[in-house]
């Protein structure tokens, strides 16, 4: 009897387990469960369709809608459209970068899936390929999408449709999926899209048909990325690039590093993380109100049973809810970091008896009221902060040691016995005094107080970074990134 699909020495279970690995390696939880479920969705799919693959390992393994992307580029390694220099080519190969833009063009407007998946590889053999040597060769996708300028076609489309073009032409409508191109293997077949529609056909307005193109030539790139990464992935394997070639998802990209885009995306999981970190606050606050045994009360009861103290009595703690001050760095590249958790927290409002938020870059003004209202965009925030809010003073970098020394002089009864202090920054005096004193004055007066520090702990120290100094008072805490922050946030934050 032959093995099954997804018996332990078939090829396609050693994808699935590497697709598994590649996951977990980009921080995704999977355990044996989902491996086995994802096992069972290949044997019950079959492989003669790939999408449906693609969606059920993705209904097996994930958790999430932020760990789709991730998701997605690892299944295009251990799951590829076709294996070879050319995805699915049939008939010639593109002359020149002129004809391929043509062709791109014309399949752009009929949204032709099957000709997108070929020009695709066209262009990254065409165009994408780098070096000479053995070992240092190989391809681009930033050199063939700097090449081929995709984006630029968009008014030419437009301007096709409106003269009454659909934009047909060669390889447009063949609907074939991929041909006899070298070595397309199993998930070769079956996947063309054929005619998406006309631009126009549906009598959609202008500004519509603008957006569309614009979503199928971001979709086009996408595919150039793909199919790049796939070629370097049969050459130097797929847990290479699965480690080295795959954006990580939105939380769990380092605040000092995150791109304006990433940190767009980063925004969105504000709402749904709040939600998720209240309901595990919620939890803790109802453990920790149940209190210690009462002996005496329990040995009463215990005298029904004759000394057995089977209903333990307890004495009931009813926790105050927690005051919250935050104490934020708004400068450089840790503004991203600190107006994120500003919006965390306060989305989190509900937890706390009050929210005080403070920014501050040489000088300390409160902010809570811009926190509180507008739209929950970092971005947006830190232009209102430096237009509404006193944060700098004579020169914009950052000086811990005078905001300390400000916050201590001037907004010291925010703090009391029942506030928790939350300070987020580098600890990066830019050669300014620490002035390690006011924050002993603030740790005195509060109940807590904890340092989140986006940078490595690697990092503490070197430079002009008083962390390790601010470290002897205060709790210091790397936070780089979403995930993390999350995982402080509910073992940090009283109850």
């Amino acid at each position: 009897m032959n093995a099954p699909a997804t018996d332990a020495r078939s090829p396609l279970a050693e994808r699935l387990t590497g697709l598994v690995r590649a996951l977990r390696g980009h921080g995704i939880r999977i355990g044996p469960g989902e491996t086995v479920d994802a096992a069972a969705v290949l044997e019950a799919l079959g492989l003669t369709d790939r999408e449906r693959i693609r969606e059920g390992l993705a209904a097996a393994l994930l958790r999430a809608d932020r760990q789709r992307a991730v998701f997605d580029a690892a299944f295009e390694l251990y799951f590829p459209l076709g294996v070879g220099e050319l995805t699915g080519t049939s008939g010639a190969p593109a002359a020149d970068r002129d004809e391929l833009r043509d062709r791109l063009a014309q399949a752009l407007a009929a949204d032709d899936t099957a000709a997108l998946n070929r020009l695709a590889g066209e262009a990254v053999d065409l165009l994408g390929r780098y070096g000479t040597s053995p070992g240092s060769d190989g391809w681009s996708a930033h050199q063939t999408l700097d090449r081929l300028r995709p984006q630029t076609l968009l008014a030419r489309i437009l301007a096709d449709q409106r003269a009454g073009g659909r934009g047909g032409g060669p390889g447009a409508g063949s609907g074939s999926g991929v041909g006899s191109g070298s070595g397309v293997g199993a998930f070769g077949s079956g996947f063309g899209g054929g005619f998406g529609g006309g631009i126009g056909s549906g009598g959609f307005t202008e500004r519509l048909d603008a957006d569309e193109i614009r979503r199928r030539i971001e979709d086009f790139r996408n595919r150039i990325r793909t199919e790049a990464r796939r070629r370097v992935a049969e050459r130097r394997g797929a847990e290479f690039i699965a480690e080295r070639g795959i954006a990580p998802s939105a939380d769990q990209v380092d605040f000092l590093i995150a791109s304006r885009e990433q940190l767009v995306e980063l925004r969105r999981t504000v709402q749904p993380l709040a939600r998720k970190l209240a309901t595990r606050l919620a939890a803790r606050r109802r453990r920790a109100a149940r209190g210690q045994i009462d002996i005496r009360r329990t040995l009463r009861r215990s005298l029904s049973t004759g000394g057995v103290p089977l209903r333990p009595a307890y004495r009931r703690h009813r926790p105050a809810r927690p005051e919250i001050v935050l104490l934020c760095d708004v400068s450089g590249s840790v503004a991203g970091f600190a107006n994120f958790t500003m919006l965390l927290v306060q989305a989190m409002r509900d937890q706390f008896s009050k929210v005080r938020v403070y920014a501050f870059v040489n000088r300390v003004d409160e902010v809570t009221h811009l926190v509180t209202t507008g739209e929950a965009d970092p971005a947006e925030l830190g232009r209102r902060f430096a237009a509404e809010a006193t944060i700098s003073g004579w020169h914009g970098s950052s000086d811990y040691g005078a905001a300390l020394g400000e916050f201590a002089e001037r907004h010291l009864d925010a703090v009391g016995p029942r506030t928790s202090v939350i300070v987020l920054g580098d600890a990066r005096t830019n050669g300014f005094d620490p002035n390690v004193a006011a924050l002993r004055r603030v740790a005195a007066r509060a109940r807590r107080v904890h340092w989140l520090n986006p940078e490595s702990p690697s990092q503490w120290g070197t430079g002009d970074s008083a962390a390790h100094t601010y470290a002897e008072v205060v709790d210091m805490h790397a936070c780089r990134n979403a995930r993390r922050l999350g995982e402080l946030v509910t073992r940090l934050l009283p109850v």
